[in-house]
């Protein structure tokens, strides 16, 4: 995956777009079959749509590195250019932004190599047994007192994911785990389970998941968890973030 190569020069403008666009959705399909399942068609025409406008800002019109940039989506949030856990994915994107297209590309595909050489593991048992205890950790009681929250959750991705957090580094993790709190509590989260949940979500699907569209059911559930008073979207996010998981889980292919 996220293969650059000669034969995918042409920009998607020469085409017509809406064939590109349907190239591409039947590409994240066999990218990642069990997002797809959950998304469908449709909504993954949002996701392509999204990205496709999201590579444009940074000047990529070139078939292969948009590619790219709609994989990387898949692998770590739509809006993984902005997000605390990875912010050299920021300083290539917008680092030399004469170079050509391809030279660009070519960068981020060796650093997201690298990182997943050493957060995914070989074949990605690494991310497969994170999501394992990740599920584990969603099951058990998330409550924390306020001013312990941080260090708390910190602890806690140490434990899920100590691959993930040894490359993401203490200062990246304790920025991302400062927005998951703000963002939960911008949300009218009526406890540190709110807060400690949207950390834990912004951990595993990227800082932008509270309206990523990728994963429209973490929107969904807020909106309409929002009222009555008390909001009890944390509650209700819980459960479909675990079921979520679940389903996820259970279509990956089983290890030996």
């Amino acid at each position: 995956m996220l293969t650059i190569g000669k034969d995918q020069l042409a920009r998607f403008r020469e085409p017509p777009r809406r064939a590109f666009e349907a190239e591409m959705v039947e590409h994240l399909a066999a990218f990642s079959p069990p997002l797809f399942k959950t998304l469908g068609e449709e909504q993954m025409l949002v996701v392509v749509r999204t990205g496709m406008a999201a590579a444009e800002r940074y000047g990529f019109d070139l078939r292969g590195p948009v590619r790219m940039y709609l994989e990387l989506m898949l692998l770590f949030g739509s809006r993984f250019d902005t997000d605390p856990q990875y912010p050299w994915f920021h300083d290539l994107l917008t680092a030399e932004p004469e170079a050509p297209q391809m030279q660009r590309a070519e960068r981020i595909h060796a650093r997201v190599t690298e990182y997943r050489r050493q957060v995914a593991g070989p074949d990605d048992d690494y991310t497969f047994a994170a999501l394992q205890r990740i599920l584990h950790f969603a099951e058990q009681p998330l409550e924390y007192p306020p001013t312990q929250i941080v260090g708390e959750m910190a602890r806690q991705f140490a434990a899920v994911y100590p691959e993930k957090v040894a490359y993401v580094g203490e200062p990246a993790l304790t920025a991302l785990i400062a927005e998951g709190v703000e963002t939960a509590r911008t949300l009218k989260s009526p406890s540190a389970r709110g807060e400690a949940l949207m950390s834990v979500l912004m951990f595993a699907f990227g800082h932008g998941c509270a309206d990523d569209p990728l994963y429209p059911w973490i929107a969904n559930t807020i909106r309409d968890g929002m009222d009555p008073e008390p909001a009890r979207w944390p509650v209700r996010l819980e459960k479909k973030a675990i079921t979520w998981l679940r389903h996820v889980l259970g279509d990956l292919p089983r290890r030996g």
